[in-house]
């Protein structure tokens, strides 16, 4: 049996984002209201094109000191797809400037991996192949057919890219295009076994 191993690089085309908004009031409907008009704020930005709101997920609960009831919290959190990096930046700055409780992302991916997962298999085919075609030499024989295959893709990813784009501000935001948000190279990853049959040998 060999192994090989193989793999390719993409520039992403697609982000992920994940925004909490969240706010304090003396009763539940006091916090959800006051929420309410701080979602309301990042509404420009949830609304852009390119831009998809993937899910939303609301928490209301009562918060407590010394053991004793001191308010209500409200929070909803948003998952955000980002399907053209070219508003990254103004939906960043957009939803900063709509004062959310945190920010995390970007995370990067490909939108179609598929082409890209079958090139890296590819690779990882013919690695396994030259492996065990140099063995086969070593041996005095040649390499036969394939017997068997077995699979297991890694993804993960890269460093960020080195290109440049201009400085893209909303108006009520603050500038982020220095905080290196540029789309990163994904690396998709492909390693296999194999087991070939081996004609010729000198030992049998």
């Amino acid at each position: 049996m060999t192994e090989g191993s193989g793999w390719v690089e993409r520039t992403a085309d697609r982000a992920e984002l994940g925004v909490v908004f969240d706010a304090r009031g003396r009763t539940r409907a006091a916090a959800v209201e006051e929420l309410g008009r701080r979602v309301a704020r990042a509404e420009k930005a949830l609304g852009l094109s390119g831009l998809t709101v993937r899910s939303r997920r609301l928490s209301v609960h009562t918060e407590y000191r010394s053991s004793k009831p001191s308010g209500c919290r409200a929070s909803e959190f948003f998952q955000i797809e980002v399907d053209d990096v070219a508003v990254l930046e103004e939906a960043l700055s957009l939803l900063l400037g709509a004062e959310p409780a945190s920010v995390s992302g970007p995370s990067w991916s490909l939108a179609h991996p598929e082409e890209v997962v079958a090139q890296a298999q590819q690779r990882a085919v013919a690695d396994a192949r030259r492996r065990a075609e140099g063995y086969a030499a070593a041996l005095g024989g040649t390499l036969g057919p394939l017997r068997r295959l077995s699979e297991a893709p890694e993804h993960g990813g890269g460093a960020p890219m080195y290109a440049m784009r201009a400085s893209a501000r909303a108006e009520g935001g603050p500038d982020v295009s220095d905080l290196g948000l540029e789309p990163e190279p994904v690396r998709v990853s492909a390693r296999c076994t194999t087991s070939w049959q081996l004609n010729g040998s000198s030992n049998g």
